[in-house]
């Protein structure tokens, strides 16, 4: 039987955890195309780097299947990557921080843009759940007026096993829609 690949897509806002969240989990370096944050920029001292074009990872589920993990830039000044990353893509994960309800319209608007360019099954990971500051994903959905049939997953984007388990409900989605397709 020849080997089945997914190509799933990773996004969110800037500093969601989307990059720590492919690195948990990938079974190869990361292919990243990360940048130094210049002190003139609004995003400088939040963090380091950002991604400006995209991370890259590989996981091998089983003998015959293959998950790729494309990483998107979350800075609406490097938007025009997302249609290009999303090209191709069985389902996507849209990643928020919990703890920065700043950013939750930024997020439930990447969500939409992904959404539109591809009808494709998709979760929505709750990052940073670790974080005092941290909403309940209940609280979450309701914010983000996300339906109750999308799964709304509590994560840890520097733990392997929820950073698994985020991926594995999407992996479920993308084959029930096969199936239901067949």
């Amino acid at each position: 039987m020849p080997i089945q690949t997914v190509k799933m897509v990773v996004t969110g806002p800037f500093s969601a955890g989307k990059t720590e969240f492919i690195q948990s989990i990938s079974e190869i370096d990361v292919v990243s195309t990360d940048e130094a944050i210049s002190p003139d920029s609004p995003e400088f001292g939040a963090k380091e780097q950002t991604t400006v074009a995209m991370d890259f990872g590989r996981i091998t589920v089983d003998d015959d299947l293959v998950l790729y993990l494309f990483g998107t830039p979350g800075q609406r000044r490097f938007d025009f990557m997302w249609e290009i990353l999303a090209e191709g893509m069985l389902g996507f994960v849209v990643m928020v921080d919990s703890a920065k309800p700043e950013t939750f319209r930024e997020a439930k608007s990447i969500l939409e843009t992904f959404r539109a360019y591809a009808p494709t099954p998709y979760v929505v990971a709750a990052n940073k759940q670790d974080h005092p500051e941290a909403w309940a994903p209940d609280d979450l959905r309701i914010a983000l007026r996300i339906e109750d049939h999308i799964k709304l997953l509590p994560c840890v984007a520097t733990d392997r096993d929820s950073v698994k388990n985020v991926l594995l409900e999407l992996l479920y989605s993308i084959l029930e829609e096969m199936d239901a397709a067949q």
